[in-house]
């Protein structure tokens, strides 16, 4: 003998889902009607979800009615400290992914006072006309793609609809409570950071994003608006559009050591690299962009994070960087400040660049040699050798009788090894298992920016680029979750709890009367 759930006889009025128990019969009235027995599988599919949905919203609608209007026993106090007597049912209409319904609620009030709805602070309903599941996707969604197919997907997928100028609204709500999530987050003990890897990443990349000119930087804007085109319909070579302003974006990761020599490195970057053995993966990684933010706050924001991961600071911190002047400045600044002993490397992959252009000088494009002279040098930076490199570089286009504009890329590499030599060091990097390339945070670039922010013919406004950037981070760093349920803690206290005494919204009272429901029965 077991006990199982059955569906309660019908409703007797009044009854609030009568409603709901009238489209469910139809829904069956319609699948047992003739022409339904001659539909393909797709239709059936879509005759269910649409009239589904319409099943679901008159069962939302119902509960809603069954809870309103939630008067309360208790003194209604405002955060002002005066109480609300006056007492009206006010309605409301919400939009949902079932589509639109309506709530009445006991407003509390008085002169001069705005009304207070405890109801409305027990469902946690946002001040505006859309549910916080109906924000959620048009948040996911704006994190993905452009907004006209947000809207669309909403219209296709949901009973709810949200033209598009509302749809932009409402992303950098979702996203506002990005800066105090990752605030909130607890440090690690000492304990639980020593079950992750020994060396903690640091990595951050510049990343342009093109602008509405009002929210360009002012001497972006400037450039923009004294730009004087040669051609009406196209720019000419070397002639820049000035739209772009630069994000800052960041990186934080733990990974394990991975001890290689030079010679390992060189067979890694041939055309056919022999296989090797499987490398360490990044641990737990964060992601995140900022075009509002200035890159000593976004460097800041990595620190904290690294911080947050070893605050015994028993890791060995690495910053990975492409040797950009006020990157470096910046990071020698923080770690000075914060008292962290940290490591920078320069990203070899920029330096392998260099080597490159250095050796079309010396080779006709596409000669093999180009190719050897290019290995052989790299691993000499790879051994230590970053400085001898350099003088060689030099000397080699002086005994060519190389001219000043024929040897300029050959000065330019030797010139940038010497300049960096303090963050080529590695062979003491490769020995210590460190890794020497950007290649996260370059992905990041990729990935985070450029994927969404650079589609045809988009122009952001900075609030809007970054409210797009915070909700892509946070889906990069498989953080979504974790902040939407944050989020929602935070709509509750900011729009219902903060417009009570201290915080104490009154519970309204439960409505009492038989129910009318699910039923159970014994069956055997």
């Amino acid at each position: 003998m077991r006990v199982v759930h059955a569906a309660a006889p019908p409703p007797t009025a009044p009854d609030a889902y009568m409603a709901a128990h009238e489209q469910f019969e139809d829904i069956i009235t319609q699948l047992r009607a003739p022409e339904s027995q001659r539909l393909a599988h797709h239709e059936l599919e879509k005759l269910l979800e649409t009239e589904g949905r319409e099943l679901l919203r008159r069962l939302l609608q119902a509960h809603l009615q069954e809870r309103s209007p939630g008067p309360v026993a208790e003194p209604v106090i405002g955060a002002d400290g005066q109480g609300r007597r006056h007492q009206r049912v006010h309605r409301r209409a919400i939009e949902t992914v079932f589509g639109e319904v309506t709530l009445s609620r006991q407003g509390y009030g008085g002169r001069g006072r705005g009304s207070l709805h405890p109801l409305d602070a027990e469902l946690n309903l946002p001040p505006e006309r859309y549910s916080h599941t109906v924000r959620r996707r048009v948040a996911e969604g704006a994190a993905q793609q452009a907004y006209d197919e947000v809207v669309a997907a909403l219209d296709t997928h949901s009973g709810a609809h949200v033209p598009k100028r509302q749809a932009e609204a409402l992303v950098p709500k979702a996203a506002q409570d990005f800066d105090a999530f990752y605030e909130a987050q607890r440090p690690m003990t000492v304990p639980e950071a020593q079950t992750t890897s020994p060396i903690l990443v640091l990595s951050s990349d510049g990343k342009g994003i093109p602008m509405r000119r009002t929210d360009l930087r002012t001497a972006t804007r400037a450039a923009a608006e004294s730009r004087q085109p040669r051609l009406r319909h196209r720019r000419s070579k070397g002639e820049k559009p000035h739209t772009k302003r630069m994000g800052t974006v960041a990186a934080v990761y733990t990974i394990a050591p991975w001890v290689r020599t030079a010679e390992d490195i060189v067979a890694e970057l041939q055309p056919r690299p022999t296989p090797i053995r499987a490398r360490p993966r990044p641990e737990d990684k964060r992601v995140w962009a900022s075009v509002e933010q200035s890159p000593e706050a976004v460097l800041g924001q990595a620190f904290a994070e690294a911080r947050r991961r070893d605050p015994g600071q028993n890791k060995k911190w690495v910053a990975l960087v492409d040797g950009q002047r006020s990157q470096l400045r910046l990071l020698r600044k923080i770690a000075r400040v914060q008292g962290v002993d940290l490591t920078i490397i320069l990203d070899l992959i920029h330096v392998l660049e260099y080597l490159w252009r250095a050796a079309w000088a010396l080779h006709a494009e596409g000669d093999p040699a180009a190719e050897a002279w290019v290995r052989q040098r790299l691993a000499e930076i790879l051994r230590g050798h970053s400085s001898l490199v350099a003088a060689g570089i030099r000397r080699s286009a002086t005994l060519r009788g190389l001219s000043a504009s024929a040897r300029r890329p050959m000065d330019i590499c030797a010139h940038y090894l010497l300049q960096y030599r303090a963050y080529l060091r590695y062979d003491q990097y490769l020995a210590a298992g460190y890794p020497i390339a950007t290649g996260v945070i370059e992905g990041a670039c990729r990935y985070l920016v450029k994927d969404r922010m650079e589609v045809t013919g988009a122009r952001w406004s900075l609030r809007g680029a970054e409210a797009v950037l915070r909700l892509r981070s946070l889906r990069a760093s498989g953080d979504f979750e974790a902040y939407w349920a944050f989020h929602l803690m935070q709509e509750q206290k900011r729009n219902h709890a903060a417009h009570y005494a201290d915080g104490r919204v009154p519970t309204p009272n439960p409505r009492r009367g038989k129910a009318n429901g699910a039923s159970l029965r014994r069956v055997k």
